[in-house]
């Protein structure tokens, strides 16, 4: 019966023993993903912002502007952003079913104004803001198949800020060719 209980006391000590050393090594790893989480939302939150103001500042009738009949307009650009945030986020990453890019107007430029776009560029950071306010951070290592390459939620999420950054980039050359100067972006990093 001794023999017993100093089995079972040392099979709970040996069980205690490795919770706390598991807890000890996965709970930094925790709150780095948390801060990871924590220092997206702030770039999105001041991308937006800056974004909104580049969008703003363009005037309507340069909105289908072109540096080259090949490329996206401004409009095109700025709404496409939008595209590739719903999808990055909710279909992707979330398991919502793609929009159809045939059918589906909402994110498209559709004959909107200017107003509108923003109106509906707002809403789509803002529903993205709250997807990944939302986000369980276990899920940043996941994998996924993004355009035939093996990359974690986390990349995507990179990727993500790249894309917009990209986009937005195109639609500030367009402004300095229509003469016009962009907000200054150091306002917003």
């Amino acid at each position: 019966m001794i023999t017993f209980i100093k089995m079972n006391t040392m099979k709970h000590q040996t069980i205690l023993i490795f919770t706390t050393l598991f807890a000890l090594f996965t709970s930094p790893l925790l709150a780095q993903d948390g801060n990871f989480i924590k220092d997206y939302l702030e770039r999105l939150e001041n991308s937006k912002r800056y974004l909104i103001l580049v969008a703003e500042t363009m005037p309507e009738d340069k909105y289908t502007f072109k540096a080259t009949p090949e490329s996206m307009s401004f409009a095109e650009n700025l709404m496409h952003i939008g595209w590739a945030m719903d999808w990055h986020s909710q279909s992707l990453m979330g398991g919502r079913e793609a929009r159809d890019w045939n059918t589906d107007t909402e994110l498209k430029v559709d004959n909107k104004t200017k107003t509108e776009m923003i109106a509906t560029i707002t809403e789509t950071f803002d529903k993205t803001i709250t997807f990944i306010s939302n986000f369980d951070t276990k899920k940043l290592e996941e994998r996924l198949d993004y355009f035939g390459l093996d990359r974690t939620k986390r990349q995507v999420l990179l990727l993500l800020a790249d894309h917009i950054t990209h986009h937005r980039g195109q639609m500030l050359v367009y402004m300095r060719l229509n003469g016009l100067k962009p907000p200054r972006y150091v306002l917003y990093q």
